[in-house]
Formats: C-alpha cells, structure tokens, sequence
C-alpha cells in the first residue's frame, strides 16, 4: 500500500511523536534533502542529489532516510502566490505519487512559497558567490522547508498542550 500523502498537519497525526523527518526541497535539476533531529527542533543539511533516474533518487532518499530512523518525508509544495498551483506543484505532486509507492513512511506536503528566493537572498547577503549559491542553494532551500514546517508542528503541539 502506498504512503499517505497528506498536507502536514495532516501527515504529523501519522508519525509518532519523536523520530526524525527528511525535508525535500524538488528543484529541476537536484533535490535538495534535508533531516531534522528526532526531537523536531532543528533541520540540518544532508546533500543535493542531481536528479538521474527516478529510481536511482528514491533508492537514495530511502537510504537517507533509513541511515537516519526517518518516521516520515516533509515535501516542499511550490503554490503560486495566488494559491493556485503551476506545474511544479504538479510535478511534485507526481513524484511524490511514484515516491509513496515505494516507501510506507507517510509524506507531508509543506507549502514552500519563496522558500529558494528566500535562501538565495540570505546567501547573498553573506557574500556567498553565485558558483556556490548555485551548489547549495536546494539543499539550503530544503532546510528552510523542513525548519519550516518543524516551527509549525511546535506551535501546533503547544497549543494542543494548553
């Protein structure tokens, strides 16, 4: 049976309450991935994989997230300022289709608006250069997915607490 897809909110009633999450950040060209710690607090930089063929980056995925006891998959959504959705978010929505065949972890959709703008501004304002900023900036942009969407679940969490 393939893994649920679900918005995040949706997603975290699946995983349990500790164990870490892999963020993807799908760009044309690479994916970024990102993990964060089993409590949820912080999300680190893994890689950027180069996309090749489907199944050889989802074997890779899978093994990412198995080396680290992943419970779950956080995936960046690209919507439109509008709210609607393009062909990216399309596209993400068929990888992540073909993905939750091969894994039972469920996977959170995140909305990801300006997510990678947002990196590459924070990169230039570190005076990183435009060859470097092109080598990270998926896997950077998946860590502000992941951080993302790791904030939400602890102010979900807390208000549920009070």
């Amino acid at each position: 049976m393939p893994a649920p897809i679900l918005p995040l909110i949706e997603a975290a009633t699946l995983w349990p309450l500790r164990g870490a999450l892999i963020g993807l950040d799908l760009g044309t060209k690479t994916i970024g991935v990102a993990v964060s710690d089993p409590d949820r607090r912080l999300a680190t930089g893994v890689e950027t994989i180069i996309h090749t063929a489907f199944k050889a980056n989802a074997a890779r995925l899978l093994l990412l997230a198995g080396q680290r006891n992943a419970v779950g998959f956080v995936l960046g959504l690209p919507i439109n300022m509008d709210g609607s959705e393009g062909p990216r978010a399309q596209s993400t929505r068929a990888f992540a289709r073909n993905f939750a065949r091969l894994t039972d972890l469920p996977i959170g959709l995140w909305d990801e608006r300006l997510s990678t703008a947002a990196v590459e501004r924070e990169l230039i304002a570190n005076d990183v250069s435009r060859a470097k900023r092109a080598k990270v900036i998926d896997e950077h942009a998946a860590i502000f997915i992941l951080q993302g969407a790791l904030d939400r679940l602890t102010v979900l969490n807390a208000a549920v607490r009070t």
